[in-house]
């Protein structure tokens, strides 16, 4: 009898709460649309486009630009790991251990997938030798390539798919970036475009490799919109440490763990680019999201950027056009020079005027071109000749002017140099093409010697050839894991 009493006031009460909560729901009843939206026509196409990315041929010329990046990439991994930020990536790798599943360039170590991705993307951007992505003021192959490297590792890709998989992550990191703003997302919302574009770009690419379904891919997008960080206060950092993890080691350990993630079994928002509280109403709520799917399998945007000449900053890669140009075409010493007179953009004008760091100095390289006739790696990571007497004399000469005109070019990094030799002669070189961007690339060859000058004092000549040789021909590897003797070193 106690027994049955004790299920009968059960019963009551449930009815009775259940009777409360139809009656809270009914007084909000826009309450579930929020947590049942439709996946939107472009949440469909964009993650299906990364769904079939690993199945669809894509153009030559745009494979050919593939190779570019990925060479001028594993370029800056190693270049990079002999200065101040790659050596402490490499502290952390040996510090942190973690599965022995990924290389880790220019080291004996394996770690998992994701310390690997962030290691390998502080090294990609230990100083300023990899690409640029102008149109959003990002650095794609930082954060897509190493993120890439350690997930085709994980699942043993081919060098297909390996390709195909960084054309997506520049495609889509990239368009998301355009899509909030471009540059104003740094310019105006103090956030990082960098390292907006990377981890989407990295995430991507990394989905590609661990062949995630259309789903799945809905899921990356999500964990990766959760993710998505940084802010321009890295502006300030001066040894370019916090540099290297915001741009490169940040995104790329944050779009293999959404792809590890999602490939594990996890599930999610099924639209984070629609609906309630979704990703562009929280950093761009005046964005058309049609932008993230704008002709997409049309304009390539691994085609659309620059691989740098100079192993400087993006804004002084035309002043040094300029000076070499005229150097060539005249023939002067530094000591017949009287005076240089540098004109760029006022907002990149800021970024390089008298830094502590010779290779975002521009005062600084332009004394080093004038008188070594070239800009060397080795010259723009001299920072103890930022002190010498010679380099001093001949920076006194050089004056650094923000153009209004040059202001309203960008993206598009014109420079204007003026110099005026002893004798009065006035000489002018006006560069709007840099060279290895889309309007004035550097071909096959001359990309070759760059990344061959970056490695071999590290690798060595035969190794860094072998090197060379397997990126080139990429599509015939039958695992990524090939690479890794030519990465590598003790």
């Amino acid at each position: 009898m106690e027994v049955l009493n004790r299920e009968t006031k059960w019963t009551r009460r449930s009815m009775l709460e259940r009777a409360a909560w139809i009656s809270a729901a009914s007084a909000f009843p826009r309450v579930p649309k929020i947590f049942a939206a439709d996946v939107s026509p472009v949440m469909a196409r964009l993650s299906t486009y990364m769904s079939e990315a690993r199945d669809r041929a894509f153009p030559d010329d745009v494979i050919e630009k593939a190779k570019h990046h990925i060479l001028d990439t594993f370029a800056a991994m190693v270049s990079g790991s002999e200065l101040p930020p790659g050596r402490a990536a490499l502290k952390f790798a040996r510090n942190y251990g973690g599965e022995k599943v990924a290389t880790i360039v220019c080291s004996s170590m394996l770690c998992g997938p994701i310390e690997a991705a962030l290691v390998n993307g502080v090294l990609a951007h230990s100083d300023e030798t990899d690409d640029a992505h102008s149109p959003t003021l990002s650095h794609p192959g930082c954060a897509v390539i190493p993120a890439a490297l350690a997930v085709g590792e994980q699942f043993g890709v081919d060098g297909t798919q390996f390709l195909r998989a960084i054309v997506l992550g520049y495609d889509v990191g990239t368009r998301v970036v355009l899509t909030m703003g471009g540059p104003a997302v740094q310019s105006e919302m103090h956030r990082s475009s960098h390292s907006i574009a990377g981890i989407f770009g990295a995430a991507a690419a990394a989905g590609s490799l661990a062949s995630l379904n259309t789903q799945q891919m809905r899921w990356v997008l999500d964990y990766t919109a959760q993710q998505s960080s940084g802010i321009a206060a890295w502006q300030r950092d001066t040894e370019h440490i916090e540099k290297g993890f915001v741009y490169a080691g940040m995104p790329a350990r944050g779009g293999v763990t959404s792809a590890l993630l999602v490939q594990s079994g996890w599930t999610g928002v099924d639209d984070v680019l629609s609906g309630a509280d979704n990703f562009l109403l929280a950093y761009a709520p005046h964005a058309d999201p049609a932008g993230l799917v704008e002709k997409l399998g049309e304009r390539y945007e691994v085609t659309q950027t620059d691989i740098k000449k100079w192993t400087v900053g993006a804004p002084i890669q035309a002043p040094l056009d300029a000076l070499e140009n005229l150097i060539t075409r005249h023939h002067f010493e530094a000591d017949q020079v009287q005076e240089v007179i540098v004109r760029i953009g006022t907002t990149p004008a800021v970024v390089v005027t008298n830094r502590e760091m010779p290779d975002i100095c521009l005062q600084h390289m332009v004394a080093v071109m004038l008188l070594d006739k070239t800009s060397s790696f080795k010259a723009a990571h001299d920072k103890a000749r930022m002190q010498n007497p010679e380099i001093l004399r001949q920076r006194a000469k050089v004056q650094l002017i923000g153009d209004a005109e040059l202001e309203r070019a960008l993206p598009r990094r014109e420079a204007i140099v003026e110099i005026t030799l002893i004798d009065g002669t006035k000489l002018s070189e006006h560069v709007v093409a840099v060279r290895g961007t889309p309007a004035n690339p550097m071909p096959r060859d001359e990309i070759v010697a760059k990344c061959r000058d970056l490695m071999a004092p590290v690798l060595g000549a035969a190794v860094t050839a072998s090197l060379i040789e397997k990126v080139l021909s990429l599509e015939n590897l039958m695992s990524i894991r090939d690479l890794r003797p030519f990465l590598q070193h003790s």
